[in-house]
């Protein structure tokens, strides 16, 4: 029986109050009691969680001075925790900030494509995967603001992307019009063979978002979010195949 978006958003206040006081960044455990609330969506997948840039490669600096690939590590972090709630096996890219380049690579350019390189074999070589990579957006112009998903070419990246921008909209900023868009020119996302989305969690260039992606207690919302938009996600798609 398909578990309309009401359903999961209804789950997704419960979590919110139960998390906010035990959800710590990095303390990832299973609940297996809730992922028995929501029913059994996890089977079959494995959630590779990708927390853009690290090392060198800070990615983006918000216009008070957080490198990109510090925020993404601890909403990735996040995220990883509350998917073991939900009862999905996990895989984190990167725990620390760190790149993953190989041994040989020598030059920042070199480092960066066998990153690159790396990160998509570990989504390729990951039984079930579902990629989802967490960045921030910036724009020169400081008043854009709102989370916005990039999907992949790949079977089902466009109706996972859809469910998490109708997801992240609803829990997380109900005036956020921005529509998902196909990741056309993101290297990661154009190499992999699974199911994969970007998420561009807000933007640092925006004075007011760059301030609430800093925050915990966002973080763990945004993460929320993502969580039970891959749930959802996963319903649908356990739906599609009992059909």
């Amino acid at each position: 029986m398909k578990k309309p978006l009401a359903l999961w958003l209804g789950c997704l206040v419960l979590f919110i109050s139960l998390t906010l006081a035990g959800l710590q960044s990095g303390n990832r455990t299973t609940h297996s009691g809730m992922a028995a609330v929501l029913g059994s969506t996890a089977d079959g997948y494995t959630v590779v969680v990708d927390a853009g840039h690290g090392g060198e490669d800070g990615g983006a600096t918000s216009i008070s001075g957080v490198q990109e690939s510090r925020l993404n590590l601890e909403i990735a972090r996040r995220t990883d925790t509350f998917l073991a709630f939900l009862g999905f096996p996990t895989k984190m890219i990167r725990e620390s900030d760190t790149a993953i380049y190989d041994a040989a690579a020598e030059t920042i350019s070199e480092k960066k494509a066998s990153d690159l390189k790396n990160r998509v074999q570990i989504a390729n070589q990951t039984p079930g995967a579902v990629l989802v990579s967490i960045h921030q957006n910036m724009f020169e112009d400081g008043r854009y603001s709102g989370a916005q998903v990039f999907y992949a070419a790949t079977e089902s990246s466009r109706e996972l992307a859809e469910r998490m921008q109708e997801t992240l909209r609803s829990a997380v900023a109900p005036d956020n019009q921005r529509q998902t868009k196909p990741a056309e020119t993101v290297y990661l996302m154009n190499h992999i063979q699974c199911p994969g989305i970007l998420i561009e969690c807000g933007f640092l260039s925006n004075e007011a978002e760059d301030l609430l992606l800093q925050d915990g207690d966002y973080q763990k919302k945004l993460a929320l979010a993502i969580g039970v938009g891959i749930n959802g996600w996963a319903a649908e798609e356990q739906n599609k195949r009992e059909v």
